[in-house]
């Protein structure tokens, strides 16, 4: 596991204590079920909820075993006394393991829940900031047309909250328990136990299993993980570009004492980003992985086991990490407006060319006449660096068409951002809707129902 990058709260979910723990939970609510049908003595159950896995004990048996369920077993027997025998009637492994894997699973994803609402609020909180600051729009890494910051901000807090529906389809996929017997068939128990039991671990039972629960699901919830870091990337690799020394609209914090280079002390490098950008291919790898778990042989093999392993606790802490430091880097992002308005002017005006061809369109002629007359002067513009706008006035075709007054009127930045406001209260982004959207989303308001 890639213990380096968990945070305390995710490494204690994925924590062998925990995952043991939950193993007897299963065990312990299905003495339970047995109880309540009356197959257990009903006296017996506070004797069996008293039992206990020593770990070190565990690891003992388990160098005879080779078996880690019965090693467990052993553990949590010599913890009880005679109703030790009725720990794992009529279960087979995976009864145990694959439900409380879901049960690790959805601590995991309530963790990761948080992390995305908070990140949610801070993206909300610095569109709102910025949302008629004007900068460049880029289209293939070129000049295009003004946008504005806060409108950049306010894609990626949209896409952060369809995430958060995605991360809510795939815990309710995942909520599932299965305690079915060896190979799905209730033979050794019965589905009511199955049902009683899964009912006070509060889980779902799967409507149907084999020997295992279908990795579909788990699949499901690893590239579900996969395509939120992928979101993340691609905000990292926004913000790398806009930290570019040529550009430099933005940078992530940079604190006192903080060095970018062992070399060159001027380096300020957007390391926190290039680390998100990395950790996305990882969990996108991962994601390829619990795929390739859901093809197993008949009823079940342990293929996917030694994977999962790796793969659900893994991914679960390199997406908390990378949420968590996407989080720090948007709270403490540095903003240069003037930066921002300097890259507007570099191609002294060209960003107004479409304007320009609209302006002639509307005076009556072709888009392709118009196109010609526009893209001509454009073209001396961008090769000579002389400004747009004075070109176009000393254009006899031009003003054939165009006014002086008519052409200066079309140079207005205000222009592109006229609609800003009717945007942002789409999105329930406006200083009085955004705190009630992000109440929707804690409460799953805006979750799009099971599938």
């Amino acid at each position: 596991m890639i213990e380096r990058y968990s945070r305390p709260q995710m490494k204690k979910v994925w924590s062998d204590e925990n995952k043991f723990e939950k193993w007897l939970d299963v065990e312990i609510a299905v003495c339970e079920a047995w109880a309540e049908l009356g197959v257990i003595p009903r006296k017996e159950v506070p004797k069996i909820k008293m039992a206990r896995v020593n770990l070190n004990r565990m690891e003992e048996i388990l160098k005879e075993t080779h078996h880690d369920t019965t090693a467990f077993l052993g553990a949590v027997a010599e913890s009880l006394g005679p109703e030790s025998r009725y720990i794992h009637m009529g279960l087979t492994s995976q009864d145990v393991t694959d439900t409380a894997l879901s049960l690790q699973l959805l601590e995991a994803a309530e963790i990761l829940s948080k992390d995305i609402k908070e990140l949610i609020e801070v993206l909300a909180k610095q569109a709102i900031k910025y949302k008629y600051t004007p900068i460049i729009g880029r289209t293939h890494g070129i000049h295009a047309e003004p946008t504005s910051f806060g409108l950049k901000l306010a894609v990626w807090f949209e896409e952060m909250s369809r995430n958060r529906q995605r991360l809510n389809e795939a815990i309710k996929n995942i909520a599932v328990g299965k305690i079915s017997g060896a190979v799905g068939t209730y033979a050794t128990l019965s589905p009511e136990v199955e049902e009683k039991a899964c009912a006070r671990l509060k889980l779902t039972p799967a409507p149907i299993s084999n020997q295992v629960l279908q990795r579909d699901r788990h699949a499901q919830f690893v590239t579900t993980l996969a395509v939120i870091a992928s979101s993340l990337e691609k905000f990292a690799t926004e913000i790398r570009g806009l930290q570019k020394t040529e550009t430099r609209e933005v940078e992530e914090p940079f604190s006192a004492g903080q060095t970018g280079s062992s070399a060159m002390p001027h380096k300020r490098n957007p390391e926190l980003c290039e680390r998100i950008c990395g950790i996305a291919r990882l969990i996108r790898g991962y994601s390829i992985t619990a795929m390739e778990n859901m093809s197993l042989w008949h009823e079940r093999d342990i293929s996917h086991s030694s994977a999962e392993r790796v793969i659900l606790p893994d991914s679960c802490f390199l997406l908390d990490y990378s949420l968590s430091i996407l989080t720090s880097v948007m709270k403490g992002l540095l903003v240069y407006p003037q930066n921002m308005k300097r890259n507007l002017e570099l191609t002294k005006g060209l960003v107004f060319s479409q304007r320009v061809l609209l302006a002639f369109i509307v005076k009556g002629l072709s888009r392709q006449d118009a196109y010609k007359i526009v893209q001509r002067n454009a073209m001396k513009s961008w090769k000579g660096g002389r400004n747009f706008l004075t070109l176009l006035k000393s254009d006899k075709e031009v003003m054939q068409y165009l006014s002086v007054e008519e052409l200066e009127k079309l140079f207005d930045y205000d222009y592109y951002l006229r609609y800003v406001d009717e945007i942002f209260e789409r999105l329930g982004l406006t200083e009085s809707q955004w705190q009630d959207t992000i109440s929707k989303f804690e409460s799953n308001e805006l979750a799009p129902k099971s599938i």
